[in-house]
């Protein structure tokens, strides 16, 4: 799937996500790690950005979400043409508002090899139950950048925000080492 067809999934899920509410993942899984982050360098005078040098992309914010948290997870599949469980990093990007009492919607992105996208789009690796798969949101040369199938849920906090967010493209992939 190249990613304008991407981008157009995106749209649809933004649009028809509320359709599919459940229970909120972020309030019900416990991170691996969560990493408060100091304010990153701002890119304008209306957002500011978070870079993660490590899988060589960089994530656009609004203003408000000065002090965000970053969790770190992981995502599992099965693959159906090995038979084996493959996993990756998951990378979820908190609003500085989020608490216990209140959560609200986090911004996940899950970082794939080229090669378990591969297998994604070809229908071997399985990352949700039902059959929605991943949103591509980018690429570099060794990832691939998505969001979760089902990953926004219309009871949380912060929902209309998160989709706002995520229609304008604020997913910048780059090369590093």
């Amino acid at each position: 799937m190249n990613f304008t067809v991407g981008r157009a999934l995106l749209m649809t899920w933004v649009v028809l996500s509320p359709a599919f509410a459940g229970v909120q993942q972020a309030a019900s899984s416990t991170p691996v790690s969560q990493a408060k982050q100091k304010p990153p360098a701002e890119s304008s005078p209306e957002a500011i950005e978070y870079r993660n040098p490590k899988y060589g992309f960089s994530f656009s914010l609004p203003k408000g979400w000065v002090g965000y948290a970053i969790l770190t997870d992981k995502w599992e599949g099965s693959n159906t043409e090995k038979g084996d469980v493959e996993s990756g990093p998951l990378i979820s990007i908190r609003h500085p508002n989020w608490t216990k009492e209140n959560p609200r919607q986090d911004i996940p992105i899950m970082v794939f090899t080229i090669a378990q996208w591969d297998s994604v789009e070809h229908g071997d690796l399985l990352v949700n139950a039902a059959p929605i798969s991943p949103v591509g949101l980018g690429r570099n040369r060794k990832y691939v950048f998505a969001l979760p199938p089902r990953s926004n849920y219309a009871d949380a906090a912060g929902m209309e925000e998160v989709d706002d967010i995520l229609r304008h493209s604020p997913l910048h992939p780059f090369w590093s080492k």
